[in-house]
């Protein structure tokens, strides 16, 4: 994790004395199911909690056995007989490693998808307040980055909203699909640990039960929750990069806020650089990294081998630390942003209404011209204007064969006609909070 993109509410999900406390819960709760079951004393569970619930396990120490014994879990459980007492000898009946590491991932994992919802909720709501604030704002639509035909601001917005929308319901299945306990013991086969106690290992811990885990959780799990988040950073991305060439000088029709003393140059003093944006692209190809080596992990050798356990230690506290600052960041652009109507009209105007060309076609078709002749008729005025020639109207009334009148040509030029289905679109995406804007 990179301190300068890590949130603390997301670094403490990371953090060794989270991951440690995860891990004790999941030993002490497994003794519990042991005690009921008979495999363990009662009174040993129950000083297991009484003497390590509220410890501060010690980080500095359990690396230090590591580097001795060479193994994580039981550097882990070494220091935790240190603390609990001679009780600790029930701890880990049965179990393997990957039973606790493979499950303390999938809650940090789903800790960290809750923290992602929150994040996708706040960029919802300021989409949406500037949705409607802009709702009627016109601008110009572009194809190839060239103007096609006029829409909103608001629309373009409401575009975002969707796309987010689709990321929370994909967050939520991502979250879902990898909220999976495992605790099976050596290959799975639950030889020295009870399917119960792996069932109310499950419950304390928010998860569901792993059907098959061979002793350790399959990784297509893992690598669709790495896809999916690498997709909600596209969707990131995609606005972001929206948002950097509407700053462009020579379009400027939305910018990122500028704030009091903020500088844009250590060399040029006027500069209003994007610099949030092109840090959210970046942010995205972070996240996105992740999705290969999480799909290579998923062929692990027979049963298990540990070739996935490096890439996760590293992508998974990366990617989700990464997104939430991005999510959040992105929330914030929006919510600042700046946008100015008057150049997005003086932009929509730029070409001399040649937005507008394919309304002229349309009329000339239901005046009983063939299609082949109004576009020829129609793109040969337009032609002109992409010279620098003159006025797209004066052209067409101009011209004998284009079969309109100056009123009918007009008419066709009406800014207004783009927009007459807004509130279709809007109903679509905002459903009954669209109806009630429109109402009013």
């Amino acid at each position: 994790m990179i301190p300068r993109y890590t949130r603390k509410e997301a670094a403490e999900i990371w953090a060794p004395q989270t991951r440690f406390k995860i891990m004790f819960e999941i030993e002490a709760h497994a003794a519990d199911a042991m005690a009921e079951l008979g495999v363990i004393p009662k009174e040993a569970a129950r000083t297991i909690w009484e003497n390590g619930r509220d410890a501060v396990w010690d980080a500095d120490r359990i690396d230090e056995i590591e580097r001795e014994v060479k193994h994580d879990v039981i550097a882990f459980l070494t220091h935790v007989t240190e603390v609990v007492g001679p009780e600790a000898r029930f701890l880990h009946q049965g179990m393997t490693s990957s039973d606790v590491n493979d499950t303390t991932l999938a809650v940090q994992l789903v800790r960290a998808t809750d923290l992602l919802l929150e994040d996708v909720d706040l960029l919802l709501a300021a989409l949406k307040k500037r949705a409607f604030e802009h709702k009627l704002t016109p601008t110009v639509g572009r194809s190839h980055g060239i103007h096609a035909e006029p829409t909103t601001f608001g629309v373009k917005l409401a575009g975002h909203y969707a796309e987010f929308q689709r990321a929370k319901e994909r967050l939520a299945m991502a979250k879902f699909e990898v909220a999976t306990c495992a605790i099976s013991g050596a290959v799975g086969t639950f030889a020295n640990v009870a399917p119960q106690v792996e069932e109310y290992v499950a419950e304390k811990m928010g998860l569901a039960v792993e059907p098959v885990s061979t002793q350790v959780i399959p990784r297509d799990r893992h690598a669709a929750y790495f896809a999916a988040l690498a997709v909600v950073a596209s969707s990131i991305e995609r606005l972001a990069v929206e948002i950097r060439h509407l700053q462009r000088t020579e379009v400027l029709e939305a910018e990122e806020f500028f704030d009091k003393g903020q500088k844009g140059s250590s060399a040029m003093p006027h500069k209003r650089n994007p610099i949030l944006t092109e840090n959210l692209t970046g942010l995205a190809r972070l996240v996105r990294s992740a999705v290969t080596p999480a799909l290579e992990n998923v062929a692990l050798w027979h049963e298990r081998d540990i070739s996935h356990s490096s890439v996760e230690r590293g992508i998974a506290p990366d990617t989700t630390v990464h997104l939430d600052f991005a999510l959040r960041r992105l929330a914030n652009v929006v919510d600042r942003l700046l946008v100015y109507p008057e150049n997005m009209a003086r932009n929509l105007d730029h070409l001399g209404g040649l937005v507008h060309s394919q309304r002229v076609l349309l009329a000339l078709t239901q005046k009983g011209l063939s299609r082949e002749a109004s576009y020829a008729a129609v793109q040969r005025n337009a032609m002109k204007v992409w010279r620098g020639e003159g006025n797209f109207l004066d052209f067409l009334k101009a011209d004998p064969e284009v079969t309109l009148s100056d009123a009918e040509l007009s008419e066709l030029f009406d800014l207004g006609y783009h927009f007459k289905n807004v509130d279709v679109i809007f109903g679509r995406v905002f459903g009954q909070d669209a109806v009630k804007a429109a109402a009013q």
